[in-house]
């Protein structure tokens, strides 16, 4: 199953003349391609599907959706790591 995860850019860099950033996924962390979010600034919730952001969240509807991922236990999964208290 592929999902697009709610997370908050900490940082923004350049690579390779694209716009990058670390972002947190309520604990982990990844980086994702911003080229597609120019307006990006740090502190934004940002929609990432397979490394990429694709739009700019609110901030209630972002941390509504981790909750609910949570819930259903794939956030783990959709970032390929495992999350404090899953086994």
């Amino acid at each position: 199953m592929c999902l697009g995860v709610p997370g908050k850019i900490i940082e923004i860099f350049e690579r390779d003349g694209l716009q990058m950033g670390v972002v947190d996924f309520g604990g982990v962390t990844k980086e994702a391609c911003l080229a597609y979010v120019p307006q990006a600034k740090v502190g934004d919730y940002t929609l990432i599907h397979v490394g990429f952001a694709l739009n700019i969240i609110d901030e209630q509807e972002a941390l509504e959706t981790l909750s609910l991922l949570r819930e259903i236990d794939v956030l783990g999964e959709e970032l390929g790591v495992e999350l404090p208290g899953e086994e």
